[in-house]
Order: structure tokens, then C-alpha cells, then sequence
């Protein structure tokens, strides 16, 4: 029996916050537009195409975009529109199938192996939806078409802005091959340099190496590497995929100096972070602090608890004592996280400890 080849599209919207704007004032139309905030400590959240041209990106500070484009328009976030927007357009996904996995506002992947509405192919629906997507809310996307989830996020980027491409199983390993793996996605910069050290340039120098080397070199995520070298990726498209952080960062108009100020920043990060957790009625066992030095060198502390945290005291206390390590300061704080992961549900917790509390 011919075993089924998975058709996955992964669909990403060209420069989504910032085309939003866009299509809402045309006079921003073909301009260099930022969204975020003009000032000392503010961030881009996204760029346009006609800003990216000048270098500027997202998550670069402002004050730098500026630089590199000084006729660039700042334009403030509206959060609340992205998601009304974004959920357009999952609703035109869904139209298709019910196996959606979203990665974030703009961008999902979609299982289309068993389509809801009957088309010849996973290029003719990415292609459709990119068309209804453009009918119903007048923006662009761009659409990778393969057999796996990595490649087709991966093809979603070959053609951007309002392009498509495709990769089918007959090419993926050699499409792999030519790529540095400082572009794929899983590798980020830090495994990047890691690999280069090791003569790992590109996906065919990836392939050189037996899983029990790269095993002992990065550890659990070596099978991952090992697959993807290859065109190989098992993932399935998780359309109910579980929450797995909840976190709050601020970057502050002015340098935290004093282990005071810092803990009165954490309290308040503690307090929002606890919210996000009330709201989706989660608690979480890990505890992470994220901290950014003024000169931009950045370090992350994390531990575990053995019961999951009950309220806001307790995430501000676990915070704190993950900073006080770190003091004093070597030098100003510009930026401060907290993230708990761990996730679980409170109910779940309870019916785990009576269940332990039986056996």
C-alpha cells in the first residue's frame, strides 16, 4: 500500500503590521514605515517593505532605524486590529481544513492533505487562499507548498512579498543541501556558530554528520538537525497545540540602576504576567528572568518548582531571587522579563494531586 505524502502549506503575511497601516491611511502607501514608537527606548515592532530597504527590521531600536532611514514613519501599534484581522484570515484557512497550527498573527501552517473543498492540488489552494486573502482584507501573503513542515516554511520565504513556491519530496534533500543553516528555521544564531565551529555550513555539511556526533554536540535536538538535513520532518500540524509560556518584557525610558528599582520593575512585570495566567485560567513550574545590560549583552536565569505557582507574590519572589545573583549590576539595566512555562491547568493539578494522594 502507497503511503499517503502529506500536502502542508505554510501561509505568512508579507510585512503584516505594518501593510495593516498601510491599507488603513493611504498616505502611507510605498512610504518606509515603522511600527512602534519614535523615542530613545522604543523598539520596531515591523517594518514595510520600502523601510526594510534601508536595513531597518524588526526588533531594532528605534533610534537606530532612524538612523539608517531618517525619513521613516513611526506609527503606533494597534494590537487590537491585527487580531481582528488575523482572524479574517484564519477563518478563511478554515474554510479549507480544520488542521491549522497558527504560529503567531500572521502566519499558520496548514494540513491540506485531506481538504475540506475538493481542488486538484496544495499549490492550487495556497494560491486561492492567498487570493481570497487579498479579496477579503485587501493585504498580501506568501505561501510555501512541500511534504513537511520545515520546508514549507521554508518556501514561504523564497518567493516574499505575494509569492509562492514549492518543494516536492523529489527536491527536498537537494534544496536543503545548497542552504547556509543559519536559514533554517530551528537554528538560531548561537547553534549557528556552533555548527560553523564545528565546519557546518550548509545542509550538506549537516548531512556529513552521523546522529551519535551530532547527538553528542546539541544534545536532544540532534534528530531534528539530523531529519532536516535530509528533507525530513515527522511534525504533525497541531491545530489544538497547548500554550506553552506566558511571559511580559519592558524596555524602560530610563536605566534601572538599584536592586530597589529593579524589584519594584519585577513586581510590576509579576503582576501582569500572573493576569495573562488568570485570564486563561493557567499556573505554570518554571520560572524564567530575562535581563538586558544598557550596552545590550543579555542573560536568562530560569528554575523549577516543584508545585506550580499559586499567585503573583510568589512569580515577583521567585523573580527576585533569580536576580539576586546579578547584583549589583555590572553596569545599567535597559530591559527586564519574566516568563512561566511549565504550563498546566489548575483543575488538571488538582486532579493529579488527588490521584497521587489514592495510589
Amino acid at each position: 500500500m502507497t503511503a499517503v505524502v502529506r500536502r502542508i502549506i505554510h501561509i505568512d503575511m508579507d510585512a503584516f503590521y505594518a501593510s495593516v497601516e498601510q491599507r488603513d491611511n493611504p498616505a502611507l502607501k510605498g512610504q518606509p514605515v515603522a511600527v512602534g514608537r519614535c523615542q530613545e527606548r522604543g523598539v520596531v515592532a515591523a517594518a514595510s517593505y520600502e523601510a526594510r530597504k534601508f536595513g531597518v527590521r524588526s526588533a531594532m531600536p528605534s533610534v537606530q532605524a532612524q538612523r539608517k532611514c531618517p525619513h521613516l514613519i513611526f506609527v503606533p501599534p494597534r494590537f487590537d486590529v491585527y487580531r481582528a484581522v488575523s482572524a479574517q484570515i484564519h477563518a478563511i484557512f478554515a474554510r479549507y481544513t480544520p488542521l491549522i497550527q497558527p504560529l503567531s498573527l500572521d502566519e499558520a501552517y496548514l494540513d491540506v492533505t485531506h481538504p475540506l473543498l475538493p481542488r486538484p492540488s496544495a499549490t492550487a489552494i495556497a494560491k486561492e487562499i492567498r487570493a481570497t486573502i487579498l479579496q477579503e482584507t485587501g493585504l498580501t501573503a506568501s505561501a510555501g507548498v512541500s511534504y513537511n513542515k520545515f520546508l514549507a516554511k521554508l518556501a514561504s520565504d523564497y518567493r516574499k512579498p505575494n509569492g509562492q513556491f514549492v518543494i516536492p519530496p523529489n527536491r527536498g534533500e537537494d534544496f536543503v543541501a545548497a542552504l547556509p543553516v543559519n536559514a533554517f528555521h530551528g537554528v538560531g544564531p548561537a547553534t549557528a556558530r556552533r555548527m560553523h565551529t564545528l565546519g557546518i555550513h550548509t545542509g550538506a555539511d549537516l548531512r556529513r554528520f552521523s546522529l551519535d556526533i551530532l547527538r553528542q554536540h546539541f544534545g536532544k535536538a540532534a534528530a531534528f538537525y539530523y531529519g532536516i538535513a535530509r528533507g525530513k520532518d515527522d511534525r504533525p500540524v497541531e491545530p489544538n497545540r497547548p500554550r506553552k509560556s506566558l511571559g511580559k518584557e519592558v524596555t524602560f525610558e530610563q536605566d534601572l540602576h538599584t536592586q530597589t528599582e529593579l524589584h519594584a520593575a519585577l513586581r510590576e512585570l509579576a503582576s501582569k504576567v500572573w493576569a495573562g495566567c488568570q485570564k486563561r485560567n493557567l499556573t505554570g513550574r518554571t520560572i524564567t528572568l530575562k535581563l538586558r545590560y544598557t550596552d545590550f549583552e543579555q542573560c536568562t536565569r530560569s528554575l523549577s518548582l516543584a508545585d506550580p505557582v499559586q499567585d503573583q507574590e510568589i512569580l515577583a519572589e521567585m523573580a527576585c531571587r533569580l536576580l539576586a545573583p546579578l547584583l549589583p549590576v555590572r553596569t545599567p539595566v535597559r530591559l527586564l522579563g519574566i516568563t512561566l512555562s511549565t504550563l498546566l491547568n489548575p483543575q488538571d493539578q488538582e486532579a493529579t494531586t488527588q490521584l497521587s494522594l489514592l495510589s
